[in-house]
């Protein structure tokens, strides 16, 4: 069985497009096209439906995916065995939350780029669940998570670092002006700029500002740090970040770190869907990853803030709720 017709079909499975999947094949639509048809008369089978809103997965399809995957995976195993010890080359796509992509990952590739050319990083930002979607689908190879706990049945998740975040306002905010720390009950009266749903501190914060007994804290969400914290800068509330995010701020005064509450360092997660096989492009990617990021019991404990940090996450109880995998 030529294996480009596999390629196609799991490409055209994740997209669900014909237009989508000739791009990241770079191919033409047509050739897609063929690929499919010849591959659904070798097997004898329909694996698709084709629809006004594009390809989609029949049941009989949807059972063989998992098998050309794993004889894709099987493939390039192979490949890498045959090439020896020094093939470290190939593309690795990795998902990660925006804050990483904009200040530790830029870094890694350079790094990269330098030591290991051959290997070819495509980075894309998401949230935890559009991660974990990507490992699953095949679409991503490593993902990275910004998560205390990531239980997934089919995604393995080891602890590889520490983020600090911090809790901050533009120096014309009120707070600002405070010599105590801003009580919960006062925080849950602010504007408060939060990312989207899915974001593991932004969510934890919501939800301690909303246990606050008779609370209606302004929330905000959005899709992007930039937006939070340039809505922060103009003095129109406050937000919560990583640290690596408002340094620049923090230091040219831009921004200042509130005493409280302390929120614990947010841990990054490294994620990796557990069948398939980790490249060694990927591999090379995890180490160099591995010594640009903060170690993962201390975390990077520098920062530029006007006082002395508080002590652990206190506030309103929290009720536990069930986790979605």
């Amino acid at each position: 069985m030529d294996t480009r017709l596999l390629h196609t079909f799991t490409a055209l499975a994740r997209t669900g497009s014909f237009t989508a999947a000739a791009a990241e094949l770079h191919l033409a639509q047509s050739t897609v096209t063929v690929h499919i048809r010849a591959l659904e008369r070798e097997l004898g089978v329909r694996l698709f439906d084709r629809l006004p809103t594009g390809a989609l997965l029949t049941g009989t399809g949807r059972r063989l995916l998992e098998r050309a995957e794993d004889v894709l995976d099987a493939v390039a195993r192979l490949r890498a065995d045959g090439a020896g010890d020094g093939a470290a080359g190939g593309r690795v796509v990795v998902g990660t939350p925006e804050s990483l992509c904009t200040t530790r990952l830029p870094g890694v590739v350079a790094a990269l780029r330098t030591s290991h050319p051959e290997v070819d990083v495509q980075l894309y930002a998401g949230g935890t669940a559009r991660c974990v979607e990507g490992l699953r689908s095949g679409r991503l190879d490593l993902a990275l998570l910004l998560e205390e706990e990531a239980d997934f049945p089919d995604v393995a998740t080891e602890l590889i670092a520490r983020e600090p975040l911090a809790l901050v306002c533009a120096p014309g905010h009120p707070l600002a002006a405070r010599a105590d720390a801003p009580t919960w009950a006062e925080l849950s009266g602010e504007d408060v700029f939060l990312l989207e749903q899915g974001c593991s501190y932004s969510d934890e914060l919501e939800r301690r500002l909303l246990a606050v007994p008779g609370a209606r804290p302004r929330l905000t969400r959005f899709g992007s740090v930039d937006a939070a914290r340039s809505c922060v800068t103009a003095g129109l509330g406050v937000t919560l970040l990583p640290l690596t995010t408002v340094r620049d701020h923090l230091r040219d005064g831009r921004l200042l770190r509130l005493d409280g509450p302390r929120f614990a360092d947010a841990p990054v997660r490294l994620a990796r869907h557990r069948r398939r096989w980790t490249s060694p492009a990927a591999e090379t990617f995890v180490r160099e990853l591995v010594r640009h990021l903060p170690d993962r019991q201390a975390g990077n404990t520098g920062s530029v803030t006007r006082r002395a940090p508080a002590g652990p996450v206190t506030g309103p109880p929290v009720r536990p709720e069930a986790k979605v995998s």
